[in-house]
């Protein structure tokens, strides 16, 4: 390409919007932040957020084949420090026809509409992102729509044995619906295995109408072998026709963009007493204590709790120290709720501290979920 040409494109990129203010549209995409765990083994036998925030992990037809998924350290690819790595642990050469495993991540309507050309049609996207593997392996890229004709578009992709960035345009579409609220409007999704429901047909770059058999067509399968691995970072969906540099966002800024959908108050620490909130006995045996989020949720947060009982109750002096399960969530909000623990005995009315005490994992504790 001449100095000319060059300088032509990038007008058309400037003129389009492509860069200048927040381009990307993944959440976590350098693969900064896990709040829930760092590495997570056996996986495969159900659909779950199980390590890094935002990514979830679509087990559609229980398979033979386990993975271990973890947030790994990247040192041979400039700029990234962290990948997501899917590391194949048991083997699945027996594919039943409804198996797919996907990596996947759903993006909120509020989150989408730079995508909008009008209520009914997209403007052209791009998806680009970073990987590697063990060996040469097929994986599928897909965009795929929850409204309207619920349309999706493929890419095949060949991912060889060091670092390349592979990109996925695709074109602007009609009949393609996504609604500026709260909701699941849209997913990026990777496929790393799936049976022939997935990968009889022929693959559209264009979005159309969803064909089961046409969205994974071509890949290969990650349980093929226990020597198979797949590491994935740098995941970008940004508005326009041409993958534009990856957009570097802070730990800080990652990570509060992570809080609208998941929080987790944990140990921070082996050993360590950590004081999660301030309450008050409302019996001798019943503390409820007050939550206030770091910012506003999606929605409604659940309660996800994986400490195994480790929490403790101290009185406003720290004289008393008693053991403490949690109960439920009450007049939960966006912002805020009251959480009910079930303790050993204090004294009624008392003010009193909530916290988290772990000997051996500084990730387990309190989880406030809000994921689409």
């Amino acid at each position: 390409m001449t100095k000319a040409a060059e300088l032509a494109k990038m007008g058309e990129v400037l003129t389009n919007s492509q860069i200048g203010g927040r381009r990307n549209i993944v959440i976590n995409g350098a693969m900064q932040v896990a709040q829930r765990s760092t590495s997570e083994t056996g996986l495969g036998a159900s659909s779950g957020y199980f390590t890094l925030d935002r990514f979830y992990m679509i087990e559609n037809t229980a398979s033979a084949g386990r993975f271990t998924m973890s947030q790994s350290a990247v040192t041979d690819l400039e700029g990234f420090s962290n990948a997501l790595k899917i590391d194949c642990t048991t083997a699945d050469t027996s594919i039943a026809a409804g198996e797919a495993l996907i990596i996947q991540q759903k993006i909120e309507g509020f989150n989408a509409q730079q995508l909008k050309a009008t209520s009914t049609t997209t403007r052209a996207m791009t998806l680009s992102f970073y990987a590697k593997s063990n060996a040469s392996r097929a994986i599928a890229s897909e965009i795929a729509m929850s409204n309207g004709t619920n349309n999706s578009a493929s890419k095949l992709h060949t991912i060889g044995t060091s670092w390349a960035r592979y990109t996925f345009t695709v074109p602007a579409a009609s009949s393609t619906q996504i609604d500026n609220d709260n909701s699941n409007e849209m997913q990026v999704n990777f496929w790393l295995h799936a049976g022939s429901t997935f990968t009889s047909g022929t693959m559209s770059a264009s979005l159309e109408a969803v064909t089961n058999a046409n969205r994974a067509a071509g890949i290969g399968s990650i349980f093929a072998s226990t020597d198979n691995e797949i590491e994935i970072t740098g995941i970008q969906l940004e508005l326009g026709s041409q993958a534009t540099p990856f957009e570097h966002r802070s730990f800080g800024e990652e990570l509060d963009l992570c809080y609208r959908y998941y929080i987790k108050y944990h140990a921070g620490g082996s050993g360590t007493f950590s004081r999660m909130a301030l309450g008050f006995m409302r019996t001798s045996t019943n503390l409820r204590a007050l939550f206030t989020y770091p910012r506003e949720m999606r929605s409604t947060p659940a309660l996800d709790d994986d400490n195994a009982g480790n929490y403790h109750v101290e009185d406003a002096g720290g004289n008393s120290d008693v053991d403490a399960t949690v109960a439920s969530i009450s007049q939960g909000g966006l912002q805020t709720c009251l959480v009910n623990f079930t303790t050993g005995s204090l004294t009624n009315n008392d003010p009193a501290h909530v916290g988290i005490n772990s000997s051996t994992d500084s990730l387990v504790g309190l989880g406030f979920d809000a994921e689409l």
